[in-house]
């Protein structure tokens, strides 16, 4: 009797043993359940996308949609990828109006992070918007908030710190990995904002010229003197873009355009006519058909040398 007893004891301590174990895999510290496995994240534009991916690692399963040949500010998804959204386990979205369409879209409050919440003060309004159109016929207007909020290196590490504490709460067992991979992504944008702080220098009233209204806080974080058009690098401007452009011109001295991407060869080489030449600062909103995002912005900032003359 005395042993089935103490069989039965030990039973059922080792029962408890095993549900204690089990309660330490599977819930958290508060009593929530820790999940597993890797992390699905949507994103609505490429630079959310290199952030999570650099960041997450190994933990991540980081989705972005839209096509790769358009700008993903104005993208509408169909239904069937709005649906992928709202079922997945995180959501980046960019803020600052950036992606309209995510207003109206019903994403779950519990898996949404804007990533500029917390630096929505420093948000630049658009009061002037113009239509215009793509190569491919697609119009659209930049209107209401300035989006390419990553342009200002310190907005791009606010995003990359929201996208860290973003992970670390879902998966706070990888916490500590997430915060060595923030911390390198740190590195790198501090870099590149150290060499285009130097490149500029005190040479902040020379004149610009941006081909497209998308370097508003580029503009702002390193005082740069800009005029923004509304041309895009794949179509021909208008005999009255070029008028608008002479106007501009004679108030605004520029020597220098600087383009989204590589402009016509066309209007590369009527621009030389008028003493302009023309430069690429690529904003990399969507995926860069080479490299990625801090290859991107190095070939900037070194695309940038011819404008301020910094050494090679």
């Amino acid at each position: 009797m005395r042993n089935k007893l103490h069989l039965t004891v030990c039973g059922v301590l080792a029962l408890c043993c095993l549900s204690s174990c089990k309660r330490r895999v599977g819930e958290a510290a508060g009593g929530g359940e820790v999940r597993t496995g890797t992390v699905e994240v949507y994103v609505v534009n490429y630079p959310l996308q290199y952030f999570a991916e650099r960041i997450g690692g190994e933990y991540v399963d980081v989705v972005f949609p839209a096509p790769a040949d358009g700008d993903p500010a104005f993208w509408k998804p169909d239904a069937d990828v709005i649906a992928a959204y709202q079922n997945a386990e995180l959501v980046l979205v960019n803020g600052a109006t950036y992606a309209k369409w995510t207003r109206n879209a019903s994403l779950p409050a519990s898996s949404l992070i804007n990533t500029t919440a917390l630096v929505r003060d420093q948000y630049i309004n658009v009061e002037q918007a113009a239509t215009h159109a793509h190569a491919s016929g697609e119009e659209h207007a930049h209107y209401g908030t300035a989006f390419t909020t990553w342009l200002d290196s310190d907005m791009a590490v606010a995003q990359a710190e929201a996208v860290r504490k973003a992970l670390a709460g879902i998966r706070p067992q990888h916490a500590e990995t997430f915060q060595q991979n923030y911390a390198a992504l740190l590195t790198d944008l501090r870099d590149l904002d150290t060499q285009l702080t130097v490149l500029v220098g005190d040479q902040t009233e020379l004149p610009l010229v941006c081909s497209h209204p998308v370097y508003q806080y580029l503009t702002r974080r390193y005082s740069l003197n800009t005029r923004s058009l509304h041309w895009e690098p794949d179509v021909v401007p208008s005999e009255e873009m070029w008028t608008e452009l002479q106007e501009l011109l004679g108030e605004h001295p520029a020597k220098f355009m600087v383009w989204e991407g590589d402009p016509l060869a066309e209007s590369v080489d009527r621009l030389a006519q008028l003493g302009v030449s023309s430069v690429v600062f690529d904003p990399c909103g969507n995926v860069p058909d080479e490299g990625d995002f801090l290859e991107v912005m190095r070939n900037n900032v070194a695309n940038l040398q011819a404008v301020f003359g910094g050494d090679e």
